[in-house]
Order: structure tokens, then C-alpha cells, then sequence
């Protein structure tokens, strides 16, 4: 049994909480000055916008019954 199962969905949220956990400790350590802390983190924060781009223009919409076979529902 796996404890985190490896999806799109839970990859994303590991990400996306790795990348605020970053900003949060940065913070914390007053170490978010540095020129290499910052890059990284909004470089972190970056590539997570592109990533979700990408995946909402590849999104589809399913349809739930095919246009050429018509069902008849008044039975």
C-alpha cells in the first residue's frame, strides 16, 4: 500500500506546498533578502504557473453520450 499515490492531482499539491513552505521558511530565517533564495522561490513559483497553463489548455471536456447514437429517454 502506497501512502501518497503519484498523480497529477497529488504531484501538483507537493509542489505547490513545497514551493509555500519555502516561502513561509524563507521568512521565518530571514533569509528571503538573499538575490539566490528569492530566485529560487519565485522561479519555483513560475514554473508551477506554466505547468498549470499547460495542463488547463490540454483539458478537455467529456460528453457523456455520443452525438450519433440518440438515446430515447421516455420509456
Amino acid at each position: 500500500m502506497k501512502l501518497f499515490p503519484l498523480n497529477k492531482n497529488s504531484i501538483a499539491l507537493l509542489f505547490v506546498s513545497l514551493v509555500t513552505i519555502g516561502f513561509f521558511a524563507a521568512g521565518l530565517f530571514k533569509v528571503l533578502d538573499y538575490f539566490i533564495i528569492k530566485v529560487l522561490l519565485i522561479g519555483g513559483f513560475a514554473i508551477l504557473l506554466v505547468i498549470s497553463i499547460i495542463y488547463a489548455s490540454k483539458n478537455k471536456i467529456k460528453k457523456n453520450r455520443p452525438e450519433d447514437k440518440l438515446q430515447d429517454d421516455s420509456h
